[in-house]
């Protein structure tokens, strides 16, 4: 696979990682369906890291977009660290929130690398595409930080409460986050083809 494919590739499959997420984050009292929301976030963060591994990859010279990606792809193993291991509830939130952090760390940092030419085929996209993903990632770990809070100071609230501010905050971070890489995949098409034309 050739590094124009694999980082076209890589921006697919981190947007269909993150829209698995997003639906992952949509509030519900059912705990069969919470369940099933673990398990579609557990596969959304995979891919999520998968692909951000992959746009890694398929740079070829340092860069903070290269820097960025990887960044990004550690922090989606957080996340799924935190969703996996048999850890108490309040470590697995904070894996989440951490790793959800990284993220919107990894994403500033990319996007450092496209305000060096804004003019660029495609660059316009991918300055908001990170923005926003940055921004989300954001959104879900202050969503995260509420949650927790709640939890450690009452020990009482519901299980079920999924109407609580932390979780609105989530998934509207987690929407807008995948927003923000379907619109990277629309500057990374460009962007990579250009690359990929021979100079004169």
């Amino acid at each position: 696979m050739d590094d124009q494919v694999k980082e076209i590739f890589g921006a697919v499959i981190t947007a269909i990682g993150t829209i698995l997420s997003a639906i992952a984050s949509i509030p519900t009292q059912s705990t069969r369906i919470t369940e099933l929301y673990k398990s579609l976030d557990i596969v959304g963060n995979t891919l999520q890291g998968t692909g951000n591994a992959l746009q890694a990859d398929g740079q070829i010279t340092p860069s903070l977009e290269k820097l960025g990606n990887e960044i990004q792809a550690i922090g989606n193993s957080t996340v799924v660290a935190g969703l996996l291991l048999d850890v108490e509830e309040v470590t697995e939130e904070k894996l989440v929130i951490t790793g959800n952090l990284l993220q919107a760390l990894g994403g500033g940092v990319a996007l450092g690398e496209e305000f060096e030419d804004p003019s660029a085929p495609g660059q316009i996209y991918n300055i908001y595409g990170n923005l926003l993903q940055s921004t989300g990632n954001s959104l879900q770990a202050i969503g995260g930080s509420i949650n927790l809070r709640d939890k450690e100071e009452s020990e009482s609230v519901s299980e079920s409460n999924s109407d609580s501010p932390g979780d609105i905050i989530i998934f509207t971070g987690s929407w807008i986050q995948a927003v923000g890489s379907v619109i990277s995949v629309l500057g990374t098409l460009p962007e990579e083809s250009k690359r990929g034309v021979p100079s004169p």
